[in-house]
This record gives C-alpha cells, structure tokens and sequence, in this order.
C-alpha cells in the first residue's frame, strides 16, 4: 500500500507546477522532510525538475539504481542503503521512466483537483509549506498540523 501525493510550487503568477509522490505522504512523514528539509525555493524547483517520484527523501541526491540489487542483509545491501537511503528516489532519474514531468496548473485550485489517487496535497506558497488530505477540505498551514498531530499524540 501507498500514501499517495502531490507536491507543488505556487508560481509568482497564480499557477502551480506540481509532481506525483508515491510512498509516504501522511503529515508525519513526508510533510515532516518538507517542512525540514525544503524551504529554499532552489531546492523545491530542483524537486520539482525531477518529476514524479516513488519516494521523497531529506536530499534530493544523484542518480543511483531505483531498487537495492543487493540480497537483504548482506554488507552489500547495508552498503547500497547506507549510501543511498537519504535521497529522493526518482522514476525518471533513477528508472528512467518517461511521461514523469511534473504538472502545470493553471490555479490552486486545479492543483488540488488533479486526479492522481492522491490522499495528501502540499504545496509551497510564499516560503511556507500549506497542506489539504483527505477530503475536500482548503489548505492548512503545514507547521500548525504537525503541530496539532504531535499534541495529539502527546495526549
């Protein structure tokens, strides 16, 4: 199973450029690497260059093998892991897919009805990460859910 996404840049004009994330996209995980690690406009537009992706990571990376090809538990395998589990596995970069380039909406809110299967949408407006799950709920500001998540998991 996946947690599918869609992860967007708003454009100073009111378009959004997004790409698909497969894995992961629940708040307390990929919202944490992006609230984290991808606040700098150059890095979200070098995210946003590799089109869709399978995972997001803390690092956007260099090209490496899509899959471990390595067996499991091996050095090799701990080694490949080691070397590349911190980066954002890429289906064009890593796999070589085509047909992968990210999406041009013409608004907010074509971004946010873009049909992917898509359960979480983030997206980076005026250097701050907003996010919309589930429903057909409007956007939230990301540090207030992740926020409002760990007081309720605290309680």
């Amino acid at each position: 199973m996946s947690t599918r996404g869609r992860i967007g840049i708003l454009n100073d004009d009111g378009t959004v450029d997004s790409i698909y994330c497969h894995f992961d996209n629940y708040i307390s995980n990929n919202g944490k690497i992006l609230q984290e690690h991808y606040t700098d406009p150059a890095k979200m537009a070098e995210l946003i260059a590799l089109g869709d992706i399978s995972s997001l990571a803390a690092e956007i990376g260099v090209q490496h093998p899509f899959d471990n090809p390595h067996r499991y538990d091996t050095p090799e395998y701990k080694e490949f892991e080691a070397q590349y589990r911190g980066m954002v596995k890429a289906y064009g970069r890593d796999r070589g897919e085509t047909g992968i380039d990210a999406v041009h909406h013409a608004t907010v809110d074509e971004f946010r009805a873009f049909s992917c299967g898509a359960e979480f949408w983030y997206l980076f407006c005026d250097g701050e990460w907003m996010v919309s799950y589930w429903s057909d709920q409007g956007f939230e500001n990301l540090e207030d859910v992740i926020a409002r998540e760990a007081a309720e998991q605290a309680a």
